[in-house]
């Protein structure tokens, strides 16, 4: 079956409740029809009735609805990553990371042959970043730690000052204008020493990555209220010991991903335990979360089609965030015993995927504060599209395939199309699974090559906002939203190649100068007037920064 508008439309239906934006557009209808002999009025005095009980009843007229409002309380913001934006590799005593050592030993791996050696230069330009942030109007800014930027080592045995100094700087000068920052313990940089003995793959990493978070801790929990522990476990597990498409590249497909996920899960909750105990009761705060979320919709309506998509939630993100957010906690049973089948099959001895024992389930459910969502795009699901993929391996396990119409706007990443009602979708899925939890977005954002004029990302934000504002409409708790990214960044294995910034950075100028596309002024449009207007046009090309920022 062709893929059509028509069957993500009965997805966004089947993700919706009663209460629903697309229900509501006929609601008001059947309830003039069920008021009798108004059924006979003239029909200019039916449009007049129909926008009256949409305003009595609140509901969406339309997809679309104009002057829809973001909560006083929602946050804005504006994300980046330490490796991706800050240089300064081998500078004031910080150690080497994952991404240093790939990028100096392997350089064919990345695009362009470039590096994160010097990035945007924010370790030295970071009050240049904060006077963007201000340009933006935003409430708060997600930003990484470096681990081996404090712990050079890896370990405790040898904090680097120069490097908490850093961290002190940036977040004194976010608070000096009440910017509000939310750091990510773990963003991918791990410090290569502790790659040397077997990274996250080694169950002792639990512990290395407690003693790392208590120094960040007690560094800078006086003054930062908000904590992610880990920024996107599937892109660390799966990509970095499965398939080998992040640092550190290793190709452990089907056995590695599932070992780092255990030990992944167990690390985030010490950290969260960690802060929870001794630190939230001195400054108070929030621990949470982050992770990939595609949105993930059946190829047709059939019931194959939708239990497919089900594993492929499993699969891709539900595996990190179940033992977390479920109410029983432990991996998602049908993966568990699909690769418990599979691995009797391939002759192991045991499942390659081991559940946690009842004290651990205990101990990971319930560690986090809030849900954080990375979404970009999605794609269509279907058993009927798997290919064979390598045996062992997490994909072999589920034996669902995906695949993208050629109708939807592609970035200028291989990975990313613009899928209609990807957020809706997203944020819907989540609330399904897990309840009335708070999310907050903590990074959306679209790909291109640069360039100043950045339409499709203008329509990309437009779009993934009115979702949002169609969450809301229905109820689901989004607490905040962040854009990825601040300005354009050394984009992992694509280096250069593939821009996300609000704001340009000319890498050929030693300065590293940033420049506000279209897409940063629409934003702060969206910021101030806390709507989404379609049909703003900005007037200027100079970026100011607005009183009271």
């Amino acid at each position: 079956m062709i893929p059509t508008q028509h069957n993500l439309d009965s997805f966004k239906y089947m993700c919706q409740n009663t209460g629903s934006a697309e229900n509501s557009d006929k609601e008001p209808i059947n309830m003039i029809r069920r008021l009798g002999g108004l059924a006979i009025l003239h029909s200019y005095i039916m449009k007049i009735l129909v926008l009256l009980l949409c305003s009595a009843v609140a509901v969406t007229c339309g997809k679309v609805r104009q002057g829809r409002k973001f909560p006083d309380e929602f946050v804005f913001g504006a994300a980046t990553a330490s490796y991706q934006i800050e240089g300064a590799w081998n500078e004031d005593g910080k150690g080497e990371n994952i991404w240093d050592y790939l990028v100096h030993n392997n350089p064919d791996a990345i695009a362009d042959r470039s590096t994160g050696d010097v990035a945007c230069d924010s370790y030295h330009k970071y009050k240049r970043d904060v006077e963007m942030m201000r340009e933006l109007g935003i409430d708060s800014y997600r930003f990484s730690i470096s681990w081996s930027r404090i712990l050079p080592t890896g370990f405790p045995n040898q904090i680097n000052e120069a490097g908490i100094q850093y961290y002190n700087n940036l977040i004194n000068e976010l608070l000096k204008y009440n910017i509000d920052p939310i750091i990510t313990l773990y963003h991918w940089d791990l410090p290569q020493p502790l790659q040397d003995l077997g990274g996250w793959l080694n169950p002792l990493i639990v512990d290395w990555f407690e003693d790392y978070v208590h120094v960040v801790y007690e560094n800078f929990s006086d003054r930062v209220k908000s904590f992610i522990t880990i920024n996107e476990p599937a892109q660390v597990c799966y990509e970095g010991y499965g398939v080998a498409t992040k640092a550190p590249l290793m190709n452990v497909s089907g056995i590695g991903e599932y070992v780092c996920a255990r030990h992944i899960a167990l690390a985030h909750a010490k950290a969260y335990h960690l802060y929870n105990d001794v630190y939230k009761p001195q400054y108070g705060g929030v621990c949470g979360y982050t992770f990939a979320v595609g949105s993930t919709a059946p190829l047709t309506d059939s019931e194959e089609d939708k239990y497919a998509v089900e594993l492929m939630v499993q699969q891709q993100w539900a595996i990190y965030s179940d033992p977390v957010f479920s109410k029983d906690g432990g991996f998602p049973k049908d993966l568990l015993e699909l690769v418990a089948e599979k691995s009797a099959a391939q002759g192991f001895p045991k499942s390659r995927l081991i559940d946690f024992t009842e004290e651990e389930k205990a101990y990971i459910r319930g560690t986090s504060d809030f849900f954080g969502v990375n979404h970009y795009s999605g794609s269509l699901t279907s058993f009927s599209l798997y290919t064979p993929q390598a045996v062992p391996s997490s994909m072999d396990d589920i034996g669902v395939g995906q695949m993208v119409p050629d109708d939807w706007l592609q970035s200028a990443s291989a990975w990313f199309q613009k899928m209609p009602d990807s957020m809706y979708i997203t944020l819907k899925l989540i609330k399904n699974r897990y309840g009335d939890i708070p999310i907050y977005i903590t990074e959306n954002g679209w790909s291109s090559y640069g360039g100043i004029d950045d339409d499709n990302r203008v329509d990309y934000y437009r779009s993934a906002l009115e979702g949002v504002l169609d969450a809301l409409d229905e109820g689901i708790n989004v607490k905040g939203y962040y854009a990825w990214s601040l300005m354009d960044n050394f984009e992992w294995l694509a280096g250069y190649t593939e821009c996300f910034g609000l704001y340009q950075v000319d890498y050929k100028d030693p300065e590293r100068t940033r420049t506000p596309r279209k897409s940063a002024f629409v934003y702060k449009h969206i910021i101030k007037t806390r709507m989404v207007d379609p049909d703003y046009v900005p007037e200027t090309t100079v970026m100011t920064i607005d009183e009271g920022h």
